[in-house]
């Protein structure tokens, strides 16, 4: 079993390591762009995550897909990343951080 402090741990690793993850149309990466809605980590140290693309159409999707999948199973006391590809809510500006909106020129 593990603990929440643990859990908590592993989840800021998790934000670290897709940080680096980038769509490459965007100058962004996936966690301020908010294309992440959920990062939930298991007792048994799987990763369950919800992520979606800012189009559906997205033509680097199996790119960062795997990008997500590879990255977050490096991380320390993870042993497995399950990625689901969600579409509910759909993705708009407002899930942007405000750095990811000054860096496209939103703001």
């Amino acid at each position: 079993m593990m603990t929440q402090e643990e859990k908590t741990k592993i989840e800021e690793r998790i934000v670290d390591v897709l940080k680096t993850v980038y769509d490459p149309e965007i100058p962004v990466d996936i966690w301020n762009l908010g294309m992440i809605y959920k990062v939930e980590v298991n007792d048994d140290g799987g990763v369950d995550l919800d992520m979606t693309f800012t189009a559906p159409s997205c033509p680097a999707a199996d790119f960062i897909l795997e990008d997500v999948r590879t990255k977050v199973e490096s991380v320390e006391g993870v042993t497995s990343a399950n990625v689901n590809l969600v579409f509910e809510p759909a993705w708009d500006q407002s899930m942007m951080s405000e750095e990811a909106r000054v860096e496209l020129g939103f703001e």
